[in-house]
C-alpha cells in the first residue's frame, strides 16, 4: 500500500493500470524444492492479473520440511491398484512407489 492513499483509491489506479486482484480462500499452500517443501499454513492468497500476466502474492505462518523421497502410499490406492489388476499387496505397493504414486503407471505395468 502506497502511503497516504486510501484503498479505494488504490483499487481505481490499480485498474487504471490494467491490474486485477482477486483473492483466494487458501487454507494450505505447499511449494516443492528439490530438497525441502515450503508449507504456508492460514495463508492469505491474493491473484494478481497484470496485462495477461498472473502472478500469485502469499503470506502466512511459513514451515519448512524435508521432501519425502517415499510418496505416502495410502490404502485406497492399493485397493485400487489391486482391483484393476488382482496383484497382491506387496507387487501393488511396490509399482506405486516406484512411479511415485502415479496409479495408472503402476496398473499399465502389473498388467500383463
Amino acid at each position: 500500500m502506497i502511503p497516504g492513499m486510501n484503498a479505494r483509491d488504490m483499487q481505481k489506479a490499480m485498474k487504471r493500470l490494467g491490474i486485477q486482484q482477486q483473492e483466494l480462500d487458501a487454507h494450505e499452500v505447499v511449494i516443492k524444492l528439490a530438497d525441502k517443501e515450503l508449507v504456508i499454513r492460514n495463508p492469505s492468497v491474493a491473484k494478481v492479473n497484470m496485462m495477461g500476466q498472473e502472478t500469485f502474492q502469499i503470506s502466512g505462518e511459513i514451515e519448512e520440511r524435508s521432501a519425502s523421497a517415499e510418496p505416502e502410499i495410502n490404502d485406497e490406492d492399493v485397493k485400487t491398484v489391486m482391483e484393476q489388476t488382482g496383484k497382491p499387496r506387496e507387487d501393488v505397493e511396490a509399482a506405486i512407489a516406484k512411479h511415485h504414486g502415479d496409479l495408472a503407471a503402476a496398473i499399465l505395468e502389473l498388467q500383463p
